[in-house]
């Protein structure tokens, strides 16, 4: 099958789009399909033996990490010299938004919804663009055979937003490198600054508005109270790194962006995953923090409740008060039983969820589009 995906978010960026696209290319490169890659930014000439396509594109003042632009003569001259079977749109909103308007009158497209858009413009304090981002998530995907999402809640949501043809793209995680087996004494003293035997949480994650990261260090401060001990590592950086990491507490680490066998090693290392993003349409944080064998105390919100049960993890209301976030994270730190059966049964639960399943699960969208489109 030939393939064009044109992607709103790509390398170098990180984040759970990214993680998904590289992951699913990369079964896609195994099972011997071809792909051509369009792409914002400054992305890498080629992912996975695959050649990318940079799209000319600008920076969202609100948000510097997100590009906009559109497909231009040189890129849709691609693209028809490519003349893919399918053009699959991912994110479609800024980049990926208007070029799939162009694309979709040549080729059939389907497309895949990863980011609650409307609920970021409450977060970043731009409550007036998201009427406008409904309507964009509305135009651009109605263009699509089909329309993904990437777990069950954000069914509804997507319905809510006018998106119709919803198919559930599978959930899936690494196994391989995030394992319990990555954890070192060396990043645990890293991620605890020289205290590796202290209780530990960490946050992984972009350290935005949107991740509400911000409520993590009140989170810790009421932990403390119950375990004086504990400490907090954040892992990622984003646009409000500079102002957290400003004046920390002595028991909050910074590390920046890790990746590769850093960022194995930091998951594997932590006690407890402390996830209070309420905008996660499914929350790879939380996967990955599973197949580390690391139980997560999430927000009952988004996609979270599609991935954390009471075996894996605790579900918090995120309007709840700091006391109530603190108290499953003191059960974690402080009761070995519950955390190492949480442990375990995070782990069985991550291996159930591979890149493979996932990926064929998608040929099929494809393939099911392709034929509709014959027709």
């Amino acid at each position: 099958m030939r393939i064009a995906l044109l992607t709103e978010v790509f390398l170098p960026k990180i984040d759970g789009v990214v993680t998904r696209i590289t992951r699913h290319l990369d079964q896609l490169a195994e099972l011997g399909h071809e792909v051509l890659i369009f792409a914002p930014g400054n992305p890498p000439a080629e992912y996975a033996g695959f050649e990318v396509v940079p799209i000319a594109s600008r920076s969202l003042k609100v948000y510097p990490e997100v590009k906009h632009g559109m497909l231009g003569p040189h890129t849709y001259r691609r693209l028809r010299e490519f003349d893919p079977d399918i053009v699959h749109s991912v994110n479609p909103i800024w980049t990926a938004g208007w070029s799939t308007l162009v694309v979709a009158r040549r080729y059939p497209v389907i497309a895949s919804f990863h980011t609650d858009v409307p609920e970021y413009c409450h977060k970043l304090g731009i409550p007036w663009v998201s009427p406008i981002a409904k309507w964009g998530l509305r135009t651009f995907h109605g263009r699509a055979g089909i329309n993904m999402v990437t777990s069950g809640p954000m069914m509804d949501k997507a319905a809510e937003y006018g998106i119709d043809n919803v198919r559930l793209w599978p959930k899936a995680v690494d196994t391989e490198h995030f394992t319990p087996a990555a954890r070192t004494r060396e990043m645990r003293s890293l991620l605890s600054d020289g205290h590796p035997d202290d209780p530990l949480v960490i946050f992984v994650g972009r350290i935005s508005a949107e991740k509400s990261v911000e409520r993590c260090i009140p989170i810790m401060r009421e932990v403390r109270r119950r375990v004086p001990n504990a400490r907090l590592a954040l892992v990622g950086e984003g646009p409000l790194y500079d102002e957290l990491r400003a004046d920390p507490p002595a028991w909050a680490t910074f590390t920046g962006y890790l990746s590769g066998a850093d960022l194995y090693a930091a998951y594997a290392c932590g006690d407890a995953l402390l996830f209070p993003s309420t905008t996660e349409t499914l929350g790879f944080a939380a996967l990955e923090a599973f197949a580390s064998g690391v139980p997560v105390v999430a927000a009952n919100a988004g996609g979270l409740p599609f991935v954390v049960d009471d075996t894996t993890g605790f579900l918090v209301d995120p309007a709840a008060p700091d006391a109530a976030w603190a108290e499953p994270i003191e059960c974690l730190l402080t009761d070995a039983d519950t955390r190492s059966r949480m442990s375990n049964a995070a782990r069985a639960e991550a291996l159930r969820w591979t890149w493979r399943a996932s990926t064929e699960t998608v040929l099929g969208y494809y393939d099911e589009v392709i034929r509709s489109a014959r027709r």
